[in-house]
């Protein structure tokens, strides 16, 4: 049986190393911990893993991104695959957070 996918995004490598270790760390080796540096990156990378069957469980995605700010990856996200859980981060200090 194949594991569920925990995904993070976000453009600070340094920032994907640590989720990456935390969740190891909280879940051991019962999801399958995938990263992606862009909205666009993950998005493709997502339906490649939904293609060969696996679920992605959760995305963990920080907002102020480049290109794609993660509010837009996962409206994109959820556009195909609406059951996944969406947790944002981000963080900017203003209630703008960056807008």
């Amino acid at each position: 049986m194949k594991k569920d996918v925990i995904f993070c995004v976000d453009d600070e490598k340094i920032v994907l190393n640590s989720l990456k270790t935390e969740l190891k760390n909280a879940f051991g080796n019962k999801y399958i911990i995938e990263t992606a540096e862009s909205g666009t990156e993950a998005l493709e990378a997502i339906e490649n893993l939904m293609s060969l069957g696996y679920k992605i469980q959760v995305v963990i995605a920080d907002y102020a991104m480049p290109v794609m700010k993660g509010d837009e990856f996962l409206m994109n996200l959820h556009s195909k695959s609406s059951e996944t859980l969406n947790i944002l981060l981000t963080g900017q200090a203003t209630i703008e957070g960056g807008l």
